[in-house]
Formats: C-alpha cells, sequence, structure tokens
C-alpha cells in the first residue's frame, strides 16, 4: 500500500511539472504576440479585401480563422512615423516622430518613450524584431536599446540606397551623392555594410527564417516577435520561389511571397502547438505608393494613397487571430487604429506604464465581439506632417481645408514613379458608410456634423501641441 502511495504521488507530482509546458496554449497563460507589418501595402492588396491578379491563400486562412478589421487607420500615412504610432501607442505629433528618417538623420525614438516591445519585456516575454526598424539608425535609437532583445533587419527604408532605380543611370559617384550604402544589422553591429540587389531579393526569406527560428527557441515561454517587411516598398524585390508567379506581375509576385511568409509563421505556430493562445496581427504601415503604377498597390475603391490623409493613405488592411479569444470569420467594421496596438496588449496581459499619455485606448472588446462592441474612441485624428488635416468619428470623414499630392497623368512603370501635382480640397464631410471614396462632400447638408467635428479637430490639435514630447537626439 505504501508502494502505491508513493506511485501515486510521484505521477502527480512529475503531472505538476508537465503543466506549464502543457498549458502553454491554455487559456490562462500569457499569450504570445505578434505583429506582421508591411510596408506600402494597399487596402485592396490581399483576397478577402479584393486583390486582383495574385492570390494570398496564407492570409485569407488567417481572415478565415481569426477576425477581419475593415477600417483599420494608420496615425499618418508615412514609413517612419506609422512605425512609431503602432509602437508606442501615441500620434506620431505627440512624441515628434514625423517623416521617414534617412540615413542623415541625428534623431530617433527618444529614451524616455516606452514601446511594446519594453512593456512585454517588464512582463517576462523574449522579444525581437526582424526586418525594417526606421525609428532611428543610430545605436542608441536602435531595438537593443528599446526592448527588443534580438535585431535583423534593415535600419530605414530599403530605397534609401545608391541602387535606387531612379537614379540607377547615374555612375556610382554620383548616386553616392544622394544615398550612402545600405546597411544590414544584427543587434547593434552592422554586419554587411553595402546591401546589393541580390541581398535584397533574399530579404523576405531571409526575415522568414529567423522569425521561424524564434519561434522555435522561444516555444516553451511568451514572446513578442515583430516582423516588419522591407516589401512591397520600391524598390522590389521577389525570391526565386516566387519571381514570375502572378497574373499582376512583379509586385503580386512580393506579395505572394509575403503570404508565404505569413503561412510559415502561423505554420510554426502550429508545429510547436501554441497557435491557439498566440495572437497575430497583420497589418501595413500606410497605403500603396500609386506614383509607382505597377510597382505599387492599389487602394481598391479608396480615394488617393501613401503620404495623403484621405482614405487611401490611412486606411489598411488588418487581420487578427488568436483562436482562444477571437471567434473564427469574424468582421469588424468598427474604426480603429495602430495605436490602439499597445494599450490592448498592456490590458491583455496586466503590463504596466508609461506614465505619460498614450493616445490609443484598449479595443479587446472589438477582438472578442466586433458586431456589437462600440469604440473607445470620439474619433481619431489624420495628421500630414505636423498638419491636422482629417477626423474619423462614427461614419462621419471630416477633411479640413488642405492641399495634397495627386497624380498628374499616367503612373510610372517598373520602378519608375510618374509626376505627382499638388491639389486643394475645401471643407468637406464624407459618409463613409454612404461614399466609401469620398466623392460626395456633405458639409452644407450636414452643417452641425460639420461644426462638431471642426471644434474636436481644433481643441485636440490644440491639446496635443500644448503637450506633444521631444524626439531623441545625439
Amino acid at each position: 500500500m505504501i508502494t502505491n502511495r508513493l506511485l501515486t504521488l510521484a505521477i502527480g507530482t512529475l503531472a505538476l511539472w508537465a503543466v506549464p509546458a502543457l498549458a502553454r496554449d491554455s487559456f490562462d497563460s500569457p499569450p504570445n504576440i505578434i505583429i506582421i507589418m508591411t510596408d506600402d501595402q494597399g487596402y485592396a492588396d490581399t483576397g478577402k479585401f479584393g486583390a486582383t491578379g495574385f492570390k494570398t491563400p496564407h492570409l485569407d486562412r488567417m481572415a478565415d480563422e481569426g477576425l477581419r478589421f475593415t477600417n483599420w487607420y494608420v496615425p499618418q500615412a508615412v514609413c517612419g512615423a506609422s512605425r512609431a504610432g503602432l509602437l508606442t501607442g501615441c500620434y506620431p505629433n505627440r512624441i515628434n516622430m514625423l517623416g521617414a528618417p534617412g540615413p542623415k538623420s541625428r534623431t530617433g525614438i527618444a529614451d524616455g518613450e516606452v514601446l511594446i516591445s519594453e512593456m512585454l519585456k517588464g512582463c517576462g516575454y523574449a522579444t525581437a524584431l526582424f526586418g525594417k526598424w526606421h525609428l532611428g539608425h543610430h545605436e542608441k535609437f536602435l531595438p537593443l536599446q528599446h526592448g527588443f532583445d534580438e535585431y535583423f533587419g534593415l535600419p530605414y527604408s530599403n530605397d534609401m540606397w545608391p541602387h535606387h532605380p531612379g537614379i540607377r543611370h547615374l555612375p556610382m559617384e554620383k548616386r553616392l551623392q544622394r544615398w550612402p550604402h545600405l546597411p544590414m544589422i544584427e543587434g547593434n553591429r552592422i554586419i554587411n555594410k553595402e546591401v546589393t540587389p541580390a541581398d535584397q531579393v533574399n530579404l523576405t526569406t531571409s526575415y522568414t527564417d529567423k522569425a521561424v527560428d524564434f519561434i522555435s527557441r522561444n516555444r516553451t515561454k511568451p514572446f513578442f516577435l515583430y516582423v516588419a517587411h522591407s516589401m512591397p516598398h520600391v524598390p522590389l524585390f521577389v525570391s526565386d520561389k516566387f519571381k514570375g508567379k502572378s497574373k499582376q506581375g512583379l509586385y503580386g509576385d512580393v506579395i505572394m511571397e509575403i503570404d508565404w511568409s505569413v503561412g510559415q509563421i502561423l505554420s510554426a505556430l502550429r508545429k510547436h502547438k501554441i497557435d491557439r493562445n498566440t495572437l497575430v496581427l497583420f497589418t501595413s504601415d500606410n497605403g500603396p505608393w500609386l506614383s509607382y503604377g505597377n510597382h505599387g498597390g492599389s487602394a481598391g475603391p479608396l480615394r488617393e494613397g501613401k503620404g495623403t490623409t484621405w482614405e487611401g493613405g490611412q486606411r489598411v488592411p488588418c487581420i487578427v487571430r488568436w483562436p482562444d479569444r477571437v471567434k473564427a470569420g469574424s468582421v469588424c467594421q468598427t474604426p480603429a487604429m495602430h495605436i490602439d496596438v499597445f494599450p490592448t496588449i498592456k490590458a491583455i496581459v496586466k503590463g504596466k506604464g508609461p506614465a505619460h499619455t498614450v493616445d490609443g485606448r484598449d479595443i479587446s472588446a472589438l477582438l472578442t465581439n466586433p458586431a456589437t462592441a462600440k469604440s473607445p474612441h470620439e474619433a481619431y485624428f489624420f495628421y500630414r506632417g505636423d498638419q491636422l488635416e482629417a477626423v474619423r468619428s462614427g461614419n462621419w470623414s471630416l477633411h479640413l481645408s488642405h492641399s495634397y499630392r495627386s497624380l498628374k497623368a499616367e503612373p510610372g512603370r517598373d520602378g519608375i514613379p510618374g509626376p505627382y501635382l499638388q491639389k486643394r480640397t475645401p471643407l468637406a464631410l464624407f459618409d463613409l458608410n454612404e461614399d466609401i471614396g469620398q466623392k460626395k462632400n456633405l458639409a452644407s447638408i450636414h452643417p452641425g456634423v460639420t461644426t462638431r467635428l471642426q471644434t474636436m479637430a481644433r481643441k485636440f490639435d490644440a491639446d496635443l501641441k500644448a503637450s506633444k514630447r521631444s524626439k531623441g537626439s545625439l
């Protein structure tokens, strides 16, 4: 009897020891967090959002198994600012991170800002970024100084180099006067001083391989993985696996390889039996770069594209998969934004900080009850540079009078951009439920709504500019 009791106790003890490994994919354990960010991918550049000429089966399956946001916005329609807003939960204007910093920039993300990576690292998460950073390329601004355990990728956009199609006709001496060589960084160290076109061919694959390896190495503990693809920002490059595979051409090939990358990441989660309690969010940093024509993406029915505060610049695809919490096949039509990701993750993991103002709000209710949950925001505010140009509140979109760029004639082709011209919009109100293309100005028909949103815009802009924080500097 004593032997049987000892055997029972031993079995029970072994079972308790086994619980942590078995519970990694349970409802009560901390979820893994994966954010996949593409560069310049338009609203209509995935199958579920209306893509034509190429297929995205892995992203389509991800949507079928999760949630699709149809009104997801970026905080600014430009690379660096958008990423700063995502990682800090703040409008880029509040933290003074505007535009797209390049190799001559001497500023970056400030030490006092708290990123998703830092908040999750404080909760015991392993953290990694593979891909484009764009929050400052000097060492003090790099990911390892801002909560990431691992980093591999480009410090800024892949076109900020002397092989850009627009200047490749010049001798290298002349090219280098405009752009220095593009570095590849691992950790804090430059491992390749001169990224070549041949290197760019393998960017998507390299980021993906690093991501899959990170998942494998950290499968028994909570982790945060940020995969920030350099593509489909021009110049476009694709590996031999997908070269010539789409009917649309090179742009379609590039998106198909990104879709493959998503499939590899999701397969790794399933392989290690941790997919049910892993929150995966896929999105883009802004709308398509329309001047590049067949090398740019599509905003579908939306007006204009990257670099503007029209829907085509600000609204991007967003898909969330988290089987333990998010109902398969869900659709959320309520507006949401990159800035909401930080506070939502913070609420989910019960994280701490920061003490300073964060503009985003916890939208976890939209994840679990997308059809009935209400937005925690009264409005979202769209800036171009330091100028507030538009407000989204409910179904209403108000554009203050402002200038914007638009294609002058036909777009460019094969990596060479077409010309822009400057246009100007008067004060304009649109009902996005009825007019997604922002064609019919209703300002004079609904003066009360127009005045209310104007007042809201003036107050928010004044409050933000009175309390904005300094960017980091050398």
